[in-house]
């Protein structure tokens, strides 16, 4: 039975996966490239509509990155979908896009002391980066987006006050990058929070395509998602099974969860054009091959309809009904 959208909702949503970015990026062991090939085709094979793939950063800075060439070469790109890397720099740019991604992502914080500590300079001097990355991508033909990583606090200095957000997504916008992202890197995100920064862009940037990115840390990612979507917000990053976490947020956990993420939109009439179960299914592959549990929980639990045999559930006498 198809859905009706939750009055005041939009009726469909994009869901850009960044496990196999900001999942594995800092995942304490290597993780072999066959692995991430195998999650990022399920992945393309599932619906999802646009991916992080990787990082084209330096291999000594992030290890399980140094892989990026030879996994966006190995990538099944039959069915259309967007890949997009993550690029510091220059010479992450140039990387990237001899690599044939059809979109870089620059980045920033902030907060000034999170910038310093995520990559080792002030929050301007990632602002003329930006603003570099963006010339090569408007001369190469390829599509530059920009993150805003502490939009909703910082792990240093506490609360990230409205107008900082604000300048970053002007001085992105003034470079001619309108795809911004607010990430929720520290999990300090909270609906009112949410609600505030949506507005402000909406009314200060209002050439900004504002996407959200969120951390399920004190567990309220979702709701979080609820409160962007009530702002009008249709695009949304995740993360397959709910992997990831930022080196530098102290106590930091992983993003909210892809599957946790569709499966509550399917079930509010809101699309996503992603097979549920076939997302279940590379999720549950993923935690195998990491070797270790997952935080997803819809990969756990199934589509809320999932029916089981009398035979497979136990009983009050603790015998098998």
């Amino acid at each position: 039975m198809t859905q009706v959208p939750l009055e005041g909702f939009p009726d469909r949503v994009r869901i850009v996966d960044v496990g196999p970015r900001d999942g594995l990026q800092a995942w304490p062991e290597p993780v072999p490239t066959d692995v991430k090939i195998e999650m990022i085709n399920g992945l393309i094979a599932a619906g999802v509509p646009q991916l992080e793939v990787t990082s084209f950063v330096a291999p000594r800075a992030v290890p399980n990155m140094a892989d990026a060439a030879e996994v966006m070469a190995a990538i099944d790109r039959s069915r259309g979908v967007e890949l997009t890397a993550l690029v510091p720099n220059a010479r992450g740019a140039a990387r990237a896009i001899q690599s044939g991604v059809d979109a870089m992502v620059v980045f920033l914080s902030a907060s000034q002391s999170h910038n310093q500590a995520n990559v080792n300079c002030s929050r301007e001097v990632s602002l003329a980066a930006a603003a570099e990355i963006a010339k090569m991508g408007q001369d190469a033909g390829v599509p530059v987006y920009g993150a805003i990583a502490t939009a909703f606090g910082c792990p240093f200095e506490g609360d990230v006050p409205v107008e900082d957000i604000v300048l970053v997504a002007k001085a992105y916008a003034d470079s001619g990058i309108t795809k911004i992202t607010l990430g929720d890197t520290t999990g300090m995100a909270t609906p009112r929070l949410v609600q505030e920064r949506c507005r402000r862009l909406a009314s200060d940037v209002p050439d900004a395509d504002v996407a959200l990115h969120f951390h399920n840390t004190r567990g309220v990612g979702l709701a979080c998602a609820y409160a962007g979507l009530q702002e009008g917000i249709t695009r949304f990053e995740a993360s397959v099974a709910g992997i990831g976490g930022c080196p530098f947020a102290p106590g930091a956990t992983g993003n909210i969860c892809s599957e946790d993420l569709v499966y509550m939109l399917e079930e509010s009439g809101i699309h996503t054009g992603i097979d549920l179960d076939a997302l279940i299914a590379v999720a549950q592959r993923t935690e195998a091959a990491l070797g270790q549990k997952l935080p997803g929980q819809v990969m756990k639990a199934g589509p809320r309809l999932r029916k089981y045999g009398r035979d497979e559930v136990r009983s009050s006498s603790g015998s098998r009904a």
